[in-house]
């Protein structure tokens, strides 16, 4: 087994999917790319319905009370967040750790020659 740094460098600080199309598995390095980018947008959403909350109680004309916008995000949410940032950390984790020790298809191949 062989330790590609390079690719887990990719996988691990860049973005997770990377390491894998070094390593030259695209299949796998794509579908890391497409999950990782789905766990952004909905945290984007998750985001933008706290600052929703936040932009009305503004216009009402109350001054902003942030334990109470807190709270109203906390409850909308659920456990919603959190386990979206526990996947997210999992699929982080996956990625850089099948990167790291993952070998590249040309050194396999290199190997099984007679």
């Amino acid at each position: 087994m062989r330790i590609n740094v390079k690719a887990a460098v990719l996988s691990g600080l860049i973005l997770p999917g990377l390491g894998q199309i070094v390593n030259g598995k695209k299949v796998k390095g794509f579908a890391l790319i497409i999950i990782v980018n789905i766990f952004i947008l909905i945290s984007l959403l998750f985001v933008l319905k706290g600052v929703g909350q936040l932009v009305i109680t503004m216009k009402s004309g109350a001054p902003p009370d942030v334990a109470t916008i807190l709270e109203q995000v906390r409850q909308n949410g659920g456990r919603g967040p959190s386990w979206l940032l526990a996947g997210f950390f999992g699929l982080w984790l996956y990625a850089f750790v099948d990167a790291l020790i993952d070998r590249p298809r040309e050194e396999v191949e290199e190997e099984n020659c007679p």
